[in-house]
């Protein structure tokens, strides 16, 4: 190899591969594209729901808990494998990870689209979970090791304005396909661009992996992936239940808890720790992570109750709310890339806690929507809220991912993505239950002349009830309004509690992300320690010294 090895503070060449350095962007697409089928199945399952509760043959018959269950089994599986398949990926390959991970996911969405009875979909979305889990991870791990230092926020921007692309494409891609075909068309979908994104990925993305991965620390894999299936089960369960004092909720919520107590004190005694506890002490390490699990809780939650809100109280069919959602995912596919240059020039800090600020102020709009509200308000505060997600995800995923050195990028985008789905599911459960709770409280005493066999299905929610008026026929009609009502009502509670939690996000990061003079500093030092180590690819060459 004749690369130069001597150690300037800027290299004057590339430090990843000079082939790889040159299709570096071609590369970045391939990586949005398989994020892009993750992500967008989510939204497009979301837009499906009632079609896949309809009687045989417009859907199969799904009751209301196997619904949540099959959302759930895949959030269940995908959350407690990413960590573990960011490790795998750190020793055995990125590249082989993804390819893994992208099959496993075309295989179980194949399978789920030709499901005979929920009890098969809820299996099959487990299979897709335990893909995508293998696929996020590892999307952002390759980035990392393609990209340098000064060019990894640009591309980290870009790679989250891809999950905005999603977001929009998503229940548009749903609408139109239920639209014109069979429910199953929203999962089969997915099958051609796996098969695109295989071609383009064995072509174009290089194999890089940690060189020097040590043994592999089998009790801390274990008791991360039983912590979380137990943590993030009983979450779900008590969203399920709409209540956290249930034994089947505490028991789980608490086992998994102590087994990643156990984790951690695990890790802090290992010579071979999966995951480097050291990183936490880092302020803007931690802050970062908890960033990202406090603004995915808030809006996730809003987002479940927000399709409920357009579809049920507002009439909108499945593919005019996917329409509605647009400018949220205009805004986030517009500011994500750009991120980065509001953060050289005001620091992290401002404006991740500008970003917070703005997406309460958006939680907080939904306080105040009614039936009538016009459109036009609802599309301003959906842009409101895409705009803060973009100043807040892209500089909090690059102060993540720049605090670990290079070889454990999958590590470090495990630990992003865990801490997001955790948070998530959380928004999804807590702000769910705290809809389904209040809603019943509202609509319990419009419900004297429903028949008592009906009664507690009538009280789960605003779809249930609007489904028992309709069988009731003219004797049901007065429950109509009563559910619109209790249903605004609950929704303003939620969002009055989705935005206190972006406010608790905006101060987390206020007082631990740094400023501009410190980012500035930090990442001239950090250069040393992060991504100036060499990139873990297969090809030998020397390693530069930086800072």
């Amino acid at each position: 190899m004749s690369q130069q090895s001597t150690a300037p503070v800027t290299p004057a060449g590339p430090r990843a591969p000079e082939a790889v350095h040159r299709r570096r962007w071609a590369v970045l697409g391939v990586l949005m594209l398989s994020l892009l089928i993750v992500v967008l199945d989510n939204s497009i399952l979301n837009v499906a729901v009632k079609t896949i509760a309809a009687p045989a043959p417009t859907g199969i018959g799904a009751t209301q808990s196997e619904l949540e269950w099959s959302i759930n089994s895949y959030t269940l599986v995908f959350a407690g494998l990413l960590f573990t398949s960011g490790l795998l990926g750190d020793r055995l390959g990125r590249k082989k990870v993804l390819l893994f991970g992208i099959t496993v996911f075309g295989i179980g969405s194949a399978l789920a689209a030709l499901s005979g009875s929920p009890g098969e979909l809820i299996a099959y979305r487990a299979v897709m979970g335990l893909g995508a889990a293998f696929v996020m991870p590892a999307t952002l791990a390759v980035l990392m090791n393609v990209f340098e230092r000064d060019e990894q926020p640009k591309a980290i921007g870009i790679w989250a304005g891809s999950v905005g692309l999603a977001v929009a494409v998503g229940p548009i891609t749903g609408g139109i396909l239920l639209e014109h075909f069979w429910w199953g068309s929203i999962f089969l979908v997915n099958v051609p661009v796996v098969v695109l994104a295989l071609v383009l990925m064995l072509w174009l993305v290089p194999d890089s992996r940690d060189p020097r991965p040590g043994r592999v620390d089998i009790p801390g894999v274990l008791l991360s992936v039983v912590g979380l299936v137990l943590l993030v089960y009983g979450i779900i369960r008590g969203g399920e239940l709409a209540s956290f004092t249930d034994v089947t909720v505490v028991a789980p919520v608490l086992g998994g808890l102590a087994v990643l107590v156990a984790f951690v004190l695990h890790e802090r005694r290992s010579d071979h720790p999966a995951l480097d506890m050291s990183y936490f002490r880092k302020p803007a390490f931690s802050a970062a992570v908890a960033a990202i699990a406090l603004v995915f809780f808030a809006l996730m939650g809003v987002t479940f109750f927000s399709a409920f809100y357009l579809q049920s109280v507002r009439g909108y069919t499945a593919l005019e709310s996917g329409l509605l959602i647009l400018p949220l995912a205009v805004a986030q596919m517009v500011f994500a890339p750009r991120a980065r240059l509001v953060v050289e020039r005001f620091g992290a800090r401002a404006v991740c806690t500008g970003g917070m600020l703005l997406v309460a102020v958006g939680l907080t709009a939904f306080a105040f929507f009614e039936a009538d509200t016009p459109v036009w308000v609802l599309e301003v505060v959906f842009f409101l809220q895409g705009a803060g997600m973009a100043h807040i995800m892209p500089p909090v995923t690059v102060a993540i991912m720049q605090a670990l050195p290079r070889e454990k990028a999958g590590s470090g985008s495990a630990v992003n993505n865990t801490f997001r789905q955790v948070g998530g599911a959380l928004g999804v459960a807590v702000l769910g239950s705290v809809l389904s709770s209040t809603y019943r409280g509202e609509i319990e005493g419009h419900l004297g002349g429903v028949p008592a066999a009906l009664r507690d299905t009538a009280g789960e929610s605003v779809e249930a009830t609007l489904a028992v008026a309709a069988k009731l026929g003219p004797a049901g009609e007065g429950l109509v309004g009563p559910a619109y009502t209790a249903f605004l009502d609950a929704m303003h509670v939620t969002a009055i509690a989705s935005a206190v939690i972006g406010l608790i996000g905006a101060v987390v990061v206020a007082a631990f992300l740094p400023g501009r003079d410190r980012g500035a500093a930090g990442a001239g030092a950090g250069a040393g320690a992060g991504a100036g180590a060499a990139p873990a690819t297969d090809e030998a060459r020397p390693s530069p010294q930086t800072g």
